[in-house]
């Protein structure tokens, strides 16, 4: 079973605020509602959060963002609202890259990874990364490969998977609140998944009655406090 990964959630005060910051800054394309952009096939959608904490530190520690032209990109950002955390620098074996936070404090890091530009990763930070690495292939699969031939995580087309070490608190509540993965069955999948003691918070249930909601969703997660969404669309998985 492997699953495709779908989404990321952002909490912050105004959805459609932040929907516009991120296409404006960040080169995201309109999604399908005005709360949501989107990077190549996967979604950010924002879920309106008066006071979110910020991302780092949290379980869900930060994405990254990847650009042709990083420079360029800063200088797009420049006197945007973000907050620059680590200034940009070469990563010996991997790319340049810097970390930024957006207004509403998620945690962004930025790299120029021409080979996989837009949504390059999603980075945990987990007690045991090995440990986490197994425990999302043996439920979600994904291909394990090594970005750069330096970092293990795990790959769902041509979004990286990473973990780091570290004790972190659930994400849920922070700026990004949650992940998503979807599937062509999700009843099915859900039940696979309980065989192997994956606890639904929330159980397989019809999504709202839009044309851009999933036609099921359900919430789960990870045994370190990663808030997932899994879901099944209308279009194919």
């Amino acid at each position: 079973m492997v699953f495709t990964f779908d989404q990321v959630h952002l909490g912050v005060p105004d959805p459609e605020a932040a929907a516009r910051w991120y296409t404006q800054y960040l080169g995201a394309t309109s999604g399908d509602h005005a709360d949501r952009v989107m990077f190549g096939d996967a979604r950010f959608i924002f879920l309106k959060n008066e006071t979110p904490a910020p991302s780092s530190g949290a379980a869900i520690d930060h994405v990254g963002l990847s650009f042709v032209d990083l420079d360029a990109r800063m200088k797009v950002l420049d006197g945007s609202g973000m907050r620059v955390t680590t200034p940009v620098a070469e990563i010996a074996g991997l790319y340049r890259s810097g970390f930024i936070e957006d207004p509403w404090g998620a945690r962004i890091e930025l790299v120029e990874d021409p080979e996989t530009v837009g949504l390059h990763h999603v980075h945990l930070r987990v007690p045991d990364p090995e440990l986490a690495r197994g425990w999302y292939i043996e439920r979600f699969g994904g291909q394990p490969a090594k970005l750069k031939g330096q970092l293990d995580g795990l790959k769902y087309g041509d979004v990286w998977l990473l973990a780091d070490g570290g004790g972190a608190t659930p994400s849920v509540g922070h700026t990004i609140d949650h992940i998503g993965w979807r599937m062509a069955d999700l009843l099915a999948a859900a039940a696979t998944l309980k065989t192997q003691s994956v606890r639904f918070t929330t159980e397989p249930h019809p999504g709202p009655a839009a044309a851009h909601a999933p036609v099921l969703m359900s919430f789960t997660e990870d045994p370190w406090g990663v808030k997932i969404e899994l879901l099944q669309r209308r279009d194919p998985a």
